[in-house]
């Protein structure tokens, strides 16, 4: 009798050997020791599934992770012994699909929740989705009191994903900003106080978020200097004149609350005193130009 090419693909498909290191493949427990449990995935012999590769978290109980009889996919991590017996994972399955997930989360600017573990000099530890991640210091709206996270869950946005060398940076202050952009309005007056001083402009903090007064928006008329009129931590208030959502940026603008040009650069106390007042006077007076 001729034995065809088809019969050596079949008789190749049905051979132990197509399980390989990485590949998906789907099973059920038939049998459970103190160590892990055994899986039948279609095999001559029956695959093995120690305990600590059931779950990203550990667990005491294998029925609550994968009950008799109940099928599922698992992943596999070495490949046959000399029995023909190779050994299967839930947890680097599930790790995999955390990282998958993270990457189009990052694309879409989406956010998750994590779980303070940890601090150190440059920031705090987190969990998120089963893995470890960090958020630096300039990243966190709570700077000054690290403990006091400890045990916290935060939302943050992620920073940078990198799944080859298992590093995961995430952002705290990204989502705060972002879930307080959806409430912010141009032409609202805010209170906060100067982060940084550059040449183009402040930064100003309130709220948890981050706005750019340029220089071009402090007054009407020329500024030469800011670091001469302007001090890092000094308080401001300012109005919001633009909010580009999709990148998180948030103009402001104090030349709008002047009363004559040069008034933020002679008088800048009395205008930040008055600042609520002037703001009802301008946001009456757009209202009657646009009746």
């Amino acid at each position: 009798m001729s034995f065809s090419s088809d019969d050596f693909a079949k008789a190749l498909e049905q051979h132990d050997y197509q399980f390989q290191r990485g590949q998906v493949v789907r099973g059920k427990a038939f049998s459970y020791d103190s160590n892990g449990a055994l899986i039948d995935i279609g095999g001559k012999s029956a695959a093995f599934l120690p305990i600590e590769e059931a779950a990203i978290n550990r667990i005491t109980d294998l029925s609550a992770i994968v009950p008799v009889g109940e099928e599922r996919e698992f992943i596999i991590v070495r490949e046959q012994d000399n029995d023909g017996q190779v050994t299967l994972s839930i947890r680097q399955l599930e790790l995999r699909k955390a990282w998958d997930r993270l990457e189009e989360m990052q694309e879409n600017g989406q956010t998750l929740q994590a779980r303070v573990n940890g601090i150190n000099k440059g920031g705090v530890t987190v969990e998120a989705m089963g893995l470890r991640g960090f958020i630096p210091r300039s990243h966190l709206v709570e700077r000054d009191n690290l403990e006091s996270l400890i045990g916290k869950g935060l939302t943050v946005a992620v920073l940078e994903v990198d799944r080859d060398k298992r590093k995961l940076v995430l952002s705290h202050r990204m989502a705060a900003q972002a879930a307080s952009l959806g409430s912010l309005e141009i032409g609202q007056l805010i209170e906060g106080k100067i982060v940084g001083i550059k040449p183009f402009g402040l930064f100003v903090d309130f709220d948890g978020t981050t706005g750019l007064l340029h220089i071009n928006q402090i007054s009407k008329n020329y500024v030469a200097s800011l670091q001469s009129l302007f001090a890092v931590n000094q308080p401001i208030k300012a109005v919001i004149i633009d909010v580009d959502e999709p990148k998180r940026r948030i103009s402001l603008s104090t030349k709008v609350l002047e009363n004559y040009p040069g008034e933020m650069l002679e008088k800048m106390p009395e205008v930040m005193a008055e600042a609520a007042e002037r703001m009802a006077k301008v946001a009456k007076d757009l209202d009657k130009q646009t009746d």
